[in-house]
């Protein structure tokens, strides 16, 4: 049997283990949007996660500082100016006419809030290295917020896109805790009821200060099997559904109900190696690793094609992109001879993942593994269990996972400074040599200097292999056929950008 065949055969025996039965609703009328998600929002608190089944979700209960249009711009949301004071004083212009949720008005004094809760090491949010550039954030005049930097700050516009404003009054009243269980933001859409485990259900904010939503109602479900979410999409049961694969976008172009929406992302998929632990202590296990992985066999014949094989953690949409870094060359016997030489064959692998990648994927890589003398036990977990897990002490995160990573902010600090720096949550490397890169680069607005440090760290990745990039995913969603709306590669699900239309 053909090698690739032998890696479809395998997949589809993954997909049959790990499918589960629909936890659903009822037929719904054309005022109700129903989504269907891998898996429920590990968190409502957009301070808190960062993963997309939770950022489908409060994203619309939350408006931004900025964020983004349609065409990957940034633009005015609760800013509507700012200017540099200094290299390290940004100020920023209030809107004076948003209101929470609950009635109470949107303040200055909510944008500061909501910029020191993230800062704070002790909420310690996920997104913290992200935002930890930021030393102070000021109310400096009716309207106005001051955040400082620790220096000149280049990509501090771009990940503001993320910055969700909550209501200071809500989060100290009630905690951060309760705060999740039942969020208010000032959003086009308000939170309404979370069915744990099953759904959650946002209400229209019909006094909304900007485009109102055209559905009343949206309910997002968990539904961890992507062959029942394009089941419910054909029978009208779901009018969105996410995270679907090559196969099943195939069966869509055919059908008479619903349509593939494709978009490449900014987001790469990669495998993460812990060096850290044995066997990736030794680098000729992780130069291994990075040898037995066919990613061009992964994009053509699983992935349909629409996807591209990557071999640095950035795409050309990514400032810090470097023209010319090549990764290791798909070589089984080579990867072979290395894992003998380091005198660790038969050593078996604990391979992270979550429902919410594709396991076709994962799968693949595992027998690709098992094939060059490293057998691997896939660990399997829900989502909020496997964040819990890659988010730990270096000692503690997993031997191997896999990941898809997106900073939404088309700059490569939102993805190699999270996953390389040693200060980070999400990083298992302690290199201080990288460090000092990684800090170099996001210390200047000397495009140059960031480019040269950038291009070092790559190379670092690409002989080192803390981690192997794998590609440039497309994001492959289904939709009905009523369905107006255009997916960008940042990957946001804003509701008041959708239509319907019979």
């Amino acid at each position: 049997m053909p090698r690739i065949d032998r890696l479809l055969a395998a997949a589809s025996l993954c997909l049959a283990l790990f499918a589960s039965p629909l936890i659903g609703t009822t037929a719904h009328a054309k005022d109700a949007l129903i989504v269907d998600l891998v898996s429920e929002p590990s968190s409502l608190d957009p301070q808190k996660q960062w993963n997309p089944d939770s950022y489908y979700v409060y994203r619309n209960i939350f408006d931004n500082m900025l964020t983004r249009d349609d065409d990957g711009k940034i633009v005015p949301q609760i800013a509507t100016a700012w200017k540099y004071a200094s290299d390290t004083e940004v100020v920023f212009t209030i809107r004076d006419d948003v209101k929470f949720h609950d009635g109470a008005p949107l303040t200055a004094e909510d944008v500061a809030f909501s910029v020191k809760r993230i800062i704070d090491p002790k909420f310690a949010s996920p997104q913290l290295g992200q935002f930890n550039k930021i030393t102070s954030a000021e109310v400096t005049g009716e309207h106005e917020v001051t955040l400082k930097t620790d220096g000149a700050y280049p990509v501090l516009l771009a990940q503001l896109v993320k910055l969700s404003v909550v209501p200071k009054h809500v989060v100290e009243k009630v905690g951060d805790d309760a705060f999740n269980l039942a969020p208010i933001g000032s959003g086009p859409y308000k939170f309404d009821k979370w069915q744990r485990g099953v759904s959650v259900t946002l209400a229209r904010n019909d006094d909304y200060w900007a485009d109102r939503g055209t559905f009343t109602i949206a309910e997002f479900r968990a539904v961890p099997d992507a062959a029942t979410r394009v089941a419910d999409l054909q029978s009208g049961a779901a009018d969105l559904v996410v995270s679907l694969d090559s196969d099943l976008a195939a069966q869509l172009k055919g059908s008479s109900a619903a349509k593939p929406l494709i978009a490449l992302t900014e987001r790469v998929a990669y495998v993460k190696l812990n060096p850290t632990l044995p066997p990736f202590n030794d680098v000729r296990v992780r130069q291994a690793v990075a040898h037995a992985i066919d990613k061009q066999g992964l994009v053509d014949g699983i992935l349909g094609g629409f996807d591209k094989p990557a071999d640095q953690m950035a795409t050309p949409s990514h400032f810090g992109y470097v023209e010319g870094i090549t990764g290791s060359a798909y070589d089984p016997e080579l990867a072979k001879k290395l894992i003998a030489e380091a005198g660790v064959s038969g050593t078996h692998l604990a391979f992270a993942t979550s429902p919410t990648f594709d396991q076709r994927i994962v799968q693949a890589i595992a027998q690709m593994l098992t094939d060059v003398g490293l057998p691997v036990d896939l660990q399997l977990t829900d989502m909020a269990t496997y964040l819990k897990h890659v988010q730990s002490d270096p000692d503690k995160q997993p031997m191997i996972s896999f990941g898809r990573w997106s900073c939404a902010c088309q700059d490569v600090d939102g993805v190699l400074f999270p996953l390389l720096h040693s200060s980070s949550s999400w990083s298992s490397l302690q290199n201080p040599d990288i460090d000092k890169l990684l800090d170099t680069a996001r210390n200047t607005l000397d495009e140059k200097a960031r480019l040269d440090a950038y291009k070092k760290v790559s190379e670092f990745i690409a002989s080192d292999v803390p981690l192997v990039p794998l590609y440039q995913a497309a994001a492959i969603y289904g939709a009905a056929n009523g369905l107006k709306w255009q997916p960008t590669a940042n990957e946001s699900m804003f509701l008041n950008r959708m239509s319907w239309a019979d």
